[in-house]
């Protein structure tokens, strides 16, 4: 496959213009960021090679620094993902409050390590750095949403719904609401100041 292979889908053509009119004339290469995002949606949750000198070739910029762009950002695939791809936070907060038991639970549940995707195509298992959910660690994300507040037994329920083509709700596991203490609210109740 050549980068001729990969265009965006008519639809994707329309984004790629309105996301390109949001930025100075001369600085069209700023949109290299959504512009790989769309790519990635539209190959399925991966950026293939194709389309990262395509999106290069569109913007006019070097391909090395669409490269370097789609390497360092972990947003970014570059290599093909399960339809649920699975990024377990092992940053200190959910080190702390038992990613390493989410880890695990994830691992036996379906039967990979971390890096793997099930022989099926269904699931990928990867570790990522903090993903902002602190608060309500330990927490992982699948696909767009963030489920929070779990134990190995909520991961592999939620595992076991996905299995079963439903979707789980995401949030909080515990009921908490937002990022409110585990203990209620603790701040003062503005609703009751004269």
């Amino acid at each position: 496959m050549n980068a001729s292979s990969f265009t965006f889908t008519p639809e994707n053509l329309a984004r790629v213009d309105r996301i390109i009119a949001q930025y100075p004339l001369g600085k069209q290469a700023s949109a290299v960021m959504p512009l790989l995002d769309l790519a990635q949606r539209q190959s399925g949750g991966w950026v293939p090679q194709e389309a990262l000198d395509y999106v290069a070739d569109f913007l006019k910029m070097p391909r090395i620094d669409v490269y370097e762009v789609a390497s360092f950002y972990t947003m970014f695939n570059l290599k093909p993902v399960g339809t649920n791809l699975v990024q377990v936070c092992t940053t200190t907060p959910c080190w702390l409050r038992g990613s390493e038991g989410i880890v695990g639970a994830c691992k036996k549940k379906l039967g990979i390590d971390v890096g793997e995707t099930t022989p099926d195509g269904q699931f990928t298992l990867i570790e990522v750095e903090c993903l902002g959910a602190c608060v309500n660690a330990p927490m992982v994300q699948i696909n767009e949403s963030y489920y929070e507040d779990l134990t190995p037994e909520g991961i592999e329920k939620i595992i076991d719904a996905l299995k079963a083509g439903q979707k789980p709700v995401a949030g909080s596991q515990t009921g908490r609401a937002g990022s409110c203490a585990q203990s209620g609210s603790t701040s003062l109740d503005l609703g009751n100041t004269p």
